[in-house]
C-alpha cells in the first residue's frame, strides 16, 4: 500500500542551520498494516508523515501509494486518499461550522454552502451514534463547542468517512486526559480493524506502541533504527524496547515524556 525508497529531506541546506530530517528512510507498508511509530522529539516521526502527505517535496527518493508514484504529487491531491489526525483537537475540522456541516465537507458532498438531505442526515446520525458520545443529537451544534475528546473522535470519523487508502495518526490522543485518550484509542482500533484500514500511528506511549497494531517502528535522527512485528514484537516489554533502542542507536533514550508513560 505504501512504499518509501531512500527518502531524504534536509531543511535549510547550505546554511549553518541545515538539519537532516529524513536520512535515507526506506519503508514498505503492506495493506492492512497498523504500525505504531515511536522516537524522541526530533527523531523524524512527524516529518515522515509530512513527506507522505506532500507537505513538502523530498530531496531524494520515491514515495509510492497503492502502486502510484506520488513523490511529486501536490498535497491537496494526496489528501483525497490520505486521512490524517493531529495532536491538536482543534485541527482537522472547522470550529465555526456545525457537526453536520463538517461531515458534509468530509464526505465530499460539495462546497461551503452544501446541505445534506434526509438520507444523508440519517446516515450521519447512525455513524455518530457509534462514537457513543451523544453527538448524534447535537448535529447543529458548532464543532468549536465540543470537548477535545469529542472533537478528536469526530475528526477521526471525518478522516475515515470516505475510507482513505492510508490513515496517519500523529499523536492524536496526546492532548487528551487519560480516560478520554483511552476511549479515542479504543475507537481508533475499532474503526481501523472493522474497515481493514492501513494505518500508521505516532505515539509517545511505549506500552501503546507494543499493544496497538501489528508492527512497531522506532526512529532516531531521521532514520528507522528498529522495526519489529510478529512473535518477536509480541514477546517484547518496554524495557526490551529501550534496550533495542540502545543497541540500534548506540545511546540511551533520553526523553522524560516517553519514559514517564511507560
Amino acid at each position: 500500500m505504501l512504499r518509501l525508497e531512500n527518502v531524504k529531506k534536509t531543511f535549510y541546506p547550505g546554511t549553518p542551520d541545515a538539519r537532516v530530517a529524513l536520512d535515507g528512510v526506506t519503508l514498505h507498508v503492506q495493506k492492512g498494516n497498523f504500525i505504531s511509530i515511536i522516537g524522541a522529539n526530533g527523531a523524524g516521526k512527524s516529518t515522515l508523515f509530512n513527506a507522505i502527505c506532500g507537505s513538502f517535496f523530498v530531496d531524494e527518493g520515491r514515495i509510492l501509494l497503492d502502486g502510484a508514484d506520488v513523490t511529486m504529487m501536490p498535497e491537496h491531491k494526496r489528501a483525497k486518499v490520505i486521512g490524517r489526525l493531529f495532536q491538536d483537537p482543534m485541527r482537522g475540522s472547522a470550529p465555526g461550522m456545525s457537526i453536520e456541516e463538517n461531515l458534509v465537507l468530509a464526505a465530499g458532498q460539495g462546497g461551503w454552502m452544501s446541505h445534506s438531505g434526509k438520507r444523508e442526515k440519517e446516515a450521519f446520525r447512525q455513524r455518530l451514534a457509534l462514537l457513543n458520545m451523544g453527538l448524534e443529537d447535537r448535529m447543529k451544534q458548532p464543532v468549536g463547542l465540543l470537548s477535545g475528546g469529542q472533537r478528536q473522535a469526530l475528526t477521526l470519523m471525518m478522516a475515515t468517512l470516505s475510507m482513505p487508502k492510508i490513515l496517519l495518526l500523529d499523536e492524536h490522543t496526546a492532548a487528551l486526559d487519560p480516560g478520554t485518550a483511552k476511549k479515542v484509542l479504543n475507537l481508533t482500533t475499532k474503526i481501523v480493524s472493522e474497515n481493514g484500514l492501513t494505518c500508521l500511528m505516532i505515539t509517545h506511549n511505549m506500552q501503546s506502541a507494543l499493544d496497538l497494531g501489528n508492527r512497531t517502528i522506532m526512529m532516531d535522527q531521521g532514520r528507522i533504527v528498529f522495526d519489529t512485528t510478529g512473535d518477536e514484537r509480541a514477546a517484547l516489554t518496554v524495557a526490551d524496547l529501550l534496550d533495542r533502542f540502545h543497541e540500534a542507536s548506540g545511546k540511551k533514550l533520553d526523553n522524560d515524556r516517553m519514559l514517564l508513560t511507560r
